[in-house]
């Protein structure tokens, strides 16, 4: 087969691999390193485009990193509080010496065994965001503190990296000379950035994204200059790619970037990974089971408990540690890059790689289905828990409040955008009720409007002992999952409740998904909507068509009380 041949043929591949992976509920990355295996000399033989190929996953690993950079909002991290930086620098800095210590032990050199320590620490914030996504739980306490960490995460990598790329192989080891050449390159490198974001690219981003496809090739180029600017000062391409992100994260136009980076991303890192794969020595991935099998055991079991320990001690119930701790489950694709970066320095060889890379197999493929399946998980582990609880989980107690109001005669599960608004008019029209949220913010925003409300997870079978299900006459749920409403439904029964049920469908699936499992009482917000605006509109136009004012009607507040 010539080049573009193989191209298709890989393509073709890439997407039926993908297909497979998405029916059982796997990562991409994993698919597209099991198809480098497949296609690499060991096994098929079907590639010999390599530079090609290789080019092309340069290009992904920079704008992987460009859109990493392009996300780090600064007031994020700012707001994230103690919690993200304590359990970010305190699971880096145990998970290091654990790995550190159990590469020695199983004979590596010292540096080999650094880059091994180091590349455990990482997690796939890609893999996680898509994660918790799916579930609804981005915004979740648990979610918003693995992000906090995870962003801490990607700061160290990047820190890592440039602070390793830029000791060559057989250098003198004057250590505290090459800090000090990094500290000023990167003083100057960062007085730059600040100049472009302060003066240059305020003027030059409205002109650029007047045009979408203009918008898209700034970027690449963008992205590219800088990583090209970065290796030329000594440092890596990953680098100078995430500088490039980074001055323009503060940019108005971040967004419109990050949305039409995100698909060639993940097209150009299909030709990493099965780059990668089709680079690994099979007969080293052999030789290497048993070392990969225990560090995967460590990242599976013990970088949770690392996070469960640092959330327990700083006052976060064992459920919230326990659901946070699994997102840092599995390696990521920037441990893999990390020592790739090593190999090309000079510091490691390939067997280091290949070690890495098996354990990012392991640890991504079981990691999703413990995170898919954590509330499962979690029911089961619950009695051995305990000990990463304080008695008094003063953080968590905290964003509980005082005591819920007496009497409601509703029970609200969401405080979002429609939640929000039918609690307010529900409270207006003299309902007593009670919501209940588990994200922070909208805790802090409703109890600044002064709604009676608590914080809470409706899949957290403890907290559900906890509220008045017995007493309420109605119970509504404004939670767009299915799934987590009829879990909720079934949970109600359990406990006795009597109180009649709503929940809430975005789509007529789900409406008739949630009929079908015996909720009677389907809210339909978009539907309802549409249907007081029809009827509005039709009002309007018989008063116009009457050539008569149009009727009085009553007042919002009015129509919820009757």
């Amino acid at each position: 087969m010539d080049v573009y041949q193989e191209f298709a043929l890989l393509l073709l591949l890439g997407a039926a691999f993908g297909l497979a992976a998405l029916r059982l509920r796997q990562p991409l990355i994993l698919a597209y390193i099991l198809l480098g295996l497949l296609v690499s000399p060991a096994v098929l033989g079907w590639v010999s485009a390599h530079h090609q190929i290789d080019l092309l996953a340069q290009i992904g690993i920079t704008v992987l990193l460009f859109v990493v950079g392009l996300k780090l909002d600064l007031q994020l991290v700012r707001n994230l509080g103690p919690v993200a930086l304590a359990t970010g620098l305190g699971q880096l800095f145990f998970t290091i010496v654990i790995g550190f210590a159990l590469a020695l032990a199983f004979g590596m050199e010292t540096l080999t065994a650094f880059y091994v320590a180091v590349a455990l620490t990482f997690s796939s914030t890609i893999i996680i965001v898509k994660l918790l996504s799916d579930k609804r739980e981005i915004d979740a306490l648990h979610g918003r503190i693995a992000m906090g960490f995870l962003i801490v995460q990607d700061l160290a990598v990047v820190i890592a990296m440039m602070v390793l790329g830029s000791q060559r192989a057989g250098g003198d080891g004057a250590w505290w000379l090459a800090l000090a050449g990094i500290a000023l390159k990167v003083g100057l490198a960062l007085a730059v950035v600040a100049l472009l974001m302060r003066h240059v690219l305020p003027r030059l981003m409205p002109r650029i994204a007047a045009s979408q496809e203009l918008l898209l090739l700034f970027a690449v180029a963008w992205g590219t200059g800088f990583a090209a600017a970065g290796e030329s000062l000594g440092f890596s391409k990953e680098i100078g790619a995430f500088l490039a992100g980074f001055s323009l994260a503060s940019n108005p136009f971040r967004e419109a970037l990050s949305s039409r980076l995100t698909p060639l991303r993940d097209f150009l890192l299909l030709f990493f990974f099965i780059d990668l794969g089709a680079r690994l020595d099979l007969s080293a991935l052999g030789s290497q089971l048993p070392e990969a099998l225990a560090l995967s055991l460590f990242v599976l079991v013990g970088n949770p408990l690392i996070v469960m320990a640092i959330m327990g001690w700083m006052g976060y119930r064992k459920r919230t540690g326990f659901l946070a701790g699994l997102t840092v489950a599995q390696i990521s694709e920037f441990s893999i890059i990390f020592v790739a970066m090593g190999i090309g320095l000079g510091h490691v060889g390939p067997e280091a790689l290949s070690l890495v890379t098996l354990v990012g197999l392991v640890t991504i493929g079981l990691s999703t289905y413990m995170i898919l399946y954590s509330q499962a998980l979690y029911e089961r582990l619950r009695p051995w828990l305990g000990v990463f609880e304080r008695r008094r989980p003063v953080r968590e107690m905290a964003l509980e409040g005082g005591p819920p109001p007496q009497a409601p005669q509703v029970l609200l599960f969401g405080v979002g955008r429609y939640g929000e608004r039918l609690a307010q008019r529900l409270a207006e029209a003299g309902v007593p009720l009670l919501a209940v949220d588990s994200d922070p913010e909208v805790i802090r925003g409703a109890r600044r409007a002064g709604l009676p409300l608590v914080f809470g997870d409706v899949e957290d079978s403890e907290f559900l002992d906890t509220l008045p299900l017995r007493e309420v006459r109605w119970v509504v749920s404004t939670l767009a999952h299915a799934e987590l409403n009829i879990e909720l439904a079934r949970a109600l029964q359990a406990r006795g409740s009597t109180a009649a049920f709503a929940a809430t469908a975005h789509t007529e699936a789900n409406a008739q998904r949630l009929q079908h499992c015996g909720i009677a009482h389907v809210l339909t917000p978009y539907r309802d909507a549409a249907d007081l605006a029809a009827a509005r509109l039709c009002r309007e136009l018989r008063a116009d068509a009457g050539k008569a004012p149009p009727p009085e009607r009553r007042d919002d507040r009015q129509e919820v009380s009757a």
